[in-house]
């Protein structure tokens, strides 16, 4: 009766230490995952050909407002200069290795006359310079990024309202590629003779980074597997 007595105890806390071990197992396995799950939503740029900026400028229309992300279809003025304009950049992108590329953008030559343009959500570009919810009607430039698969969309990394304003576009204030040197190779994606069947450096380069991200990820869960597992044996020796 004795040792029942003694043993309860040590068999309760025993299950206890069990349980929270495996719950802070999964809570670091769910938490590794959804940061992993937000940093590739977030990154934004992945459908687009990061070798080679444009320059556009046009008229919005349809807008749709909102989270995860703003869209409007942006229809492309007539007579567009060479490259892009001197203009004001965010804080961010004022370095040269930033602020080189976008000022050198080729203006955009391709066979759309309307672009369908994503951006960050209200909740980023409030803080990133842009006031207020786009308007049909309203003017903007922008320079970013053509679709890979679909050359009919563009992803800006800066854009600029009608009084000038620039409004940020990337994350990390820094292009998420280097961009080829200009004039851009024959068969670039913004051009009429584009080559769509051509891979990018930018497309391995972003295939190679998921890689790495994912490779990374999966030696986290199992050494926290593994070490969650040792201290369950090594605790239940001494039990």
């Amino acid at each position: 009766m004795r040792f029942i007595t003694i043993a309860a105890p040590l068999v309760r806390t025993s299950a206890r230490r069990v349980r929270l071990a495996t719950a802070s197992l999964v809570a670091s396995t769910m938490l590794l995952l959804f940061s992993a799950g937000a940093a590739q939503a977030h990154h934004g740029f992945d459908d687009f050909d990061t070798d080679r900026l444009y320059y556009i400028a046009g008229t919005v229309s349809q807008v749709r407002w909102g989270e995860p992300h703003s869209y409007f279809t942006v229809t492309i003025e007539d007579g567009l200069p060479a490259d892009t304009p001197q203009r004001d950049l965010p804080e961010g992108l004022q370095d040269a290795a930033d602020s080189g590329p976008i000022n050198a953008a080729p203006s955009y030559s391709g066979s759309h006359d309307e672009l369908a343009v994503t951006i960050a959500p209200p909740s980023f570009t409030s803080m990133w310079g842009l006031d207020h919810k786009l308007n049909d009607g309203e003017r903007i430039e922008a320079v970013g990024y053509v679709g890979k698969s679909h050359d009919d969309e563009f992803r800006p990394v800066v854009f600029w309202v009608e009084d000038g304003q620039p409004v940020n576009q990337v994350l990390n204030e820094e292009l998420p590629a280097t961009p080829l040197a200009t004039p851009y190779p024959k068969g670039d994606a913004g051009s009429a003779d584009a080559d769509q069947g051509a891979p990018s450096a930018s497309a391995d380069s972003e295939g190679m980074s998921s890689t790495v991200v994912w490779a990374g990820l999966g030696v986290v869960l199992i050494s926290a597997a593994a070490g969650g597992t040792l201290y369950l044996r090594a605790h239940s020796r001494r039990t």
